[in-house]
C-alpha cells in the first residue's frame, strides 16, 4: 500500500492515478493527522508525503513514523524544497526527496524501492521479535552467565567470577543453550549481537547467589 499525504488535492489526485495505473494499492489523505489518525499500524507500505503541510509538516510526520513499533518507509515530493529540510529528511531516512516535476519513472521508481525496504525491515523486525521472546525465556542468573560466555570466558572464569561452583556454570549453559536452541559459543555470540544485548555492563548479582 502506498499512502499519499498532501493537502494539493489536485497533485493527490493525480499521483493517486499515476500509482494506481502502474499496479500499487493507494490510499491518499489530505494530512499528516488524518494520515497517522486511520493508519492500520501493522499493515506493510510505504508513505509519498508533502513536505509543506499546514498543522503538521512532512518532516514532522518523518518523526512521528519512527516513534510507532512499525515505521513506513517515506519519501518526498516537494515543490519548495530546500538544502536544509532534504538534509534533515535523508539523514533521517528518508527514501528519497523529489520535486513534484521530476519524471513519473523516478517516482515510480523510489515507490519500488521504498516497499522492498519496507519489507526488509519488516523481515527483521519480526526476527528480532522472536529473538527477543527467546531471551526472555532466560532467568536473570542465565543472561548474567551469557554474558560471560559471549565474552569467550570459560567455565571456571565464569564460576570464580560469579562465585558459583564450575557445575552450576554448566547447569546454567545447558540450560541456555536448551532455551535458545544454539548449541555453539559462537552462535550465542551473534544472536546476542543481533538482538542488541548486553550493550550495556551485563547485569551483576552478589556472588554466591
Amino acid at each position: 500500500m502506498v499512502h499519499i499525504v498532501d493537502d494539493d488535492a489536485s497533485f493527490r489526485t493525480a499521483t493517486s492515478r499515476l500509482l494506481r495505473a502502474s499496479g500499487f494499492a493507494v490510499r491518499a489523505f489530505p494530512s499528516a493527522k488524518e494520515f497517522l489518525a486511520q493508519r492500520d499500524v501493522d499493515a506493510p507500505g510505504c508513505v509519498v508525503a508533502d513536505l509543506q503541510m499546514p498543522e503538521m509538516n512532512g518532516l514532522d510526520l518523518q518523526a512521528a513514523l519512527a516513534r510507532t513499533r512499525n515505521p513506513l518507509p517515506i519519501l518526498f515530493l516537494t515543490g519548495q524544497g530546500d538544502i536544509p529540510s532534504t538534509v534533515r529528511a535523508m539523514r533521517d531516512g528518508a527514501e528519497d526527496f523529489l520535486e513534484k516535476r521530476a519524471p513519473k519513472a523516478k517516482l515510480l521508481d523510489a515507490v519500488k524501492r521504498a516497499l522492498a525496504r519496507d519489507t526488509r525491515e519488516r523481515e527483521t523486525r519480526v526476527r528480532k521479535q522472536a529473538l527477543r521472546a527467546r531471551f526472555e525465556t532466560l532467568s536473570e542468573r542465565e543472561r548474567e552467565v551469557l554474558s560471560h560466555v559471549v565474552q569467550g570466558k570459560l567455565n571456571k572464569q565464569i564460576a570464580d567470577d560469579l562465585g558459583i561452583h564450575e557445575r552450576t556454570v554448566k547447569l546454567h549453559r545447558t540450560a541456555i543453550t536448551t532455551k535458545l536452541g544454539v548449541p555453539s559459543v559462537a552462535e550465542l555470540t551473534r544472536l546476542t549481537q543481533e538482538g542488541g544485548w548486553f550493550a550495556g555492563p551485563p547485569p551483576t548479582f552478589p556472588k554466591g547467589q
